[in-house]
């Protein structure tokens, strides 16, 4: 049985784990949802799900629990939202701790703060999605030389999703909606990777 853990310190983590789990009923999949907090825990799961919150405080607990090591050596697929695309790039505008799994360079807050946050509809995997942005980061670049890169979304003229491999970084919340089409995307990437 397959894996998916919601990495559980800080953010909208209940709301991923709901909508995870709504996902997988969907698709119909066999695969278990788990709240995962350590190295240990993240070493058996086969894709985690990173959820927004404060970017720095997340890199600095990821990298004190050993939980970039393990993503690395296991090759372990990221999708993050918000806070996770930050920490998925090899760049910021913030001196912090990164993941650096993804050869993006991103803005943390490109659309201001908390009282600038908005709802706006978007066009993603071929359909419309309310992309919920707080605070929300935006991509400033990304190696087109890459192959393995796609763009998945764009608004404003901002990249607000993109995809390298498996690993699926967002600008906005997902999560926030009832909406499970990009949980059930990166399920089907997981499951396409370990198949």
């Amino acid at each position: 049985m397959a894996k998916i853990g919601i990495l559980n310190l800080q953010g909208a983590v209940s709301e991923h784990y709901d909508l995870t789990k709504k996902a997988v009923k969907n698709l119909g999949v066999n695969v278990k949802v788990e709240s995962v907090r350590y190295a240990e825990d993240v070493e058996v799961c086969d894709g985690i799900i990173l959820s927004g919150g404060e970017s720095t405080v997340i890199g600095k607990l990821i990298c004190k629990r050993g939980i970039d090591k393990v993503i690395k050596d296991n090759n372990i697929p990221v999708f993050g939202t918000c806070a996770g695309m930050v920490l998925l790039s090899k760049k910021t505008d913030f001196n912090q701790p990164l993941l650096g799994l993804m050869d993006i360079s991103v803005k943390r807050n490109n659309y201001g703060r908390q009282k600038d946050s908005f709802e706006q509809p978007i066009d993603i995997l071929g359909q419309k999605f309310l992309g919920v942005f707080i605070r929300a980061p935006a991509l400033e670049s990304y190696d087109e030389t890459k192959e393995d890169i796609k763009v998945l979304s764009e608004y404003d003229g901002d990249i607000v999703a993109i995809q390298q491999g498996c690993n699926i970084a967002i600008s906005f919340h997902p999560e926030l909606t009832e909406d499970t089409l990009i949980h059930e995307y990166f399920i089907n990437e997981v499951l396409n990777k370990i198949n």
